[in-house]
């Protein structure tokens, strides 16, 4: 069996599964807004665990955005799914980008801060699926399908 018709027999199981449309544009308000929280917060790295706390929950915050922005414009029917592998996939790339730092500079990889960081960020990504989708059972529509 070739691998085309493997593909087939998927597509034709799961037609309509993932919106990449809608996983690209979460992952791009996720990359525009959240991003540069993270970035500012290792840069800095402060002793102000008031100011830390501030930019991971500004942080965290823009993976809601995020990741409801995903799950509002979807069109499968998954707006939780869409979140989640949005605001879940965005996260573990930029902290696979820190670690892979960490490990060029030799300085410590905390492994709980990040399994910690990675459970916030899959709440965060059932919150914005759940805000998403209620978006959606309002009404509300993206001015691209206007």
């Amino acid at each position: 069996m070739s691998d085309e018709d493997r593909l087939a027999r998927i597509d034709a199981v799961l037609p309509d599964r993932w919106d990449t449309n809608a996983l690209r544009q979460g992952v791009a308000v996720c990359a525009t807004l959240a991003i540069p929280f993270r970035i500012v917060g290792a840069v800095l790295d402060s002793d102000s665990s008031g100011l830390n706390a501030a930019l991971f929950f500004a942080y965290l915050v823009f993976f809601v955005i995020g990741a409801g922005c995903a799950a509002w414009i979807q069109r499968s029917g998954l707006p939780t799914q869409h979140a989640i592998a949005t605001a879940v996939g965005t996260a573990a790339f930029v902290e696979f980008v820190f670690v892979i730092v960490r490990i060029v500079r030799g300085t410590e990889i905390n492994w709980f801060s990040i399994g910690f960081a990675m459970s916030l960020i899959f709440l965060c990504g059932i919150i914005g699926g759940v805000l998403g989708s209620r978006l959606q059972a309002q009404g509300f529509q993206p001015t691209s399908r206007r």
